[in-house]
């Protein structure tokens, strides 16, 4: 029921999937693969879900949108102002990629009438909608709860098939670790069949990959608190090359580069650290 579409972003595969189920579409990727999409799809879209609004999940949605007019925006109501108008979306993107047009495309707006805004706990289109923060404050998750399907976007992390190795996605600016613990136990709760991933594809062990997630995750947040920059370059450099192959490796890097993985756990533990000053 489920089909996954390889989007070869920037000619590589198994770095960005899109979903299609039915006439949805969950997380479109990024304009610049749009073409891509298009091609891939069995059935004219009537809808898209989106995880969160990040390029390479949600760019391609304003030109979708312009290409099929009817078609309804699903998106968490934070992220809901940004798909309306991706100025503020973009500008914050250029501040991490140099070279954003040619890595995501020309992000276009989504027509207010378009967007239908969730909050978490909502049931659209045949999936149960879950609030799950941590990677971003306005992440949700699809269950699908025909197929049991979970579309999981970020929060149970980047991995190249067919290794289960796993690294957790932390880019900046709004990385908040425990909520993502608790994002974890939500998406354990669902009792998904499978978990769908954007990076990459299909996982039918939904508890296996939650816990890999985890470890993944503490194993970088403790890194990065106890660690400088450029030793936490040098661990996650070695953890790549004993734990991919090359070619997964390439892949990794162009999903989560590792200057990304640095910069949202540094900026979390460092507002951690002035706010618990600060009540001090």
């Amino acid at each position: 029921m489920t089909r996954t579409i390889d989007l070869h972003h920037r000619g590589l595969d198994r770095v960005i999937a899109a979903h299609e189920i039915g006439e949805v579409i969950v997380d479109p990727g990024p304009a610049s693969s749009v073409e891509t999409l298009v091609a891939g799809l069995e059935n004219e879209p009537r809808a898209v879900l989106l995880t969160h609004i990040h390029l390479d999940h949600a760019g391609a949605t304003g030109t979708l949108v312009e290409r099929y007019p009817s078609l309804q925006v699903y998106v968490h109501e934070i992220g809901a102002p940004h798909m309306a108008d991706p100025s503020k979306l973009v500008a914050s993107a250029s501040r991490i990629y140099d070279d954003i047009e040619e890595l995501w495309g020309r992000t276009l707006p989504v027509p207010e009438e378009n967007l239908t805004v969730l909050t978490g706990g909502e049931r659209v289109e045949g999936f149960r909608v879950e609030h799950t923060p941590g990677h971003a404050s306005h992440h949700v998750t699809f269950l699908h709860e025909e197929s049991g399907d979970a579309f999981v976007g970020d929060v149970a992390g980047v991995r190249v098939p067919p290794s289960p190795y796993t690294i957790a996605p932390t880019p900046p600016p709004e990385v908040d670790v425990e909520a993502w613990e608790r994002s974890l136990d939500t998406v354990a709760s669902l009792g998904a069949r499978r978990l769908r991933l954007t990076h990459f594809g299909e996982v039918d062990d939904p508890g296996a990959q939650l816990g890999l997630m985890r470890e993944a995750l503490q194993r970088n947040s403790e890194r990065a608190r106890t660690l400088d920059r450029e030793a936490f370059f040098v661990e996650i450099a070695a953890e790549l090359e004993a734990s991919a192959s090359d070619e997964a490796a390439q892949r990794f890097r162009q999903a989560v580069p590792p200057e990304h993985l640095w910069l949202g756990l540094e900026r979390y533990w460092r507002k951690r650290e002035e706010h618990e000053s600060g009540d001090g």
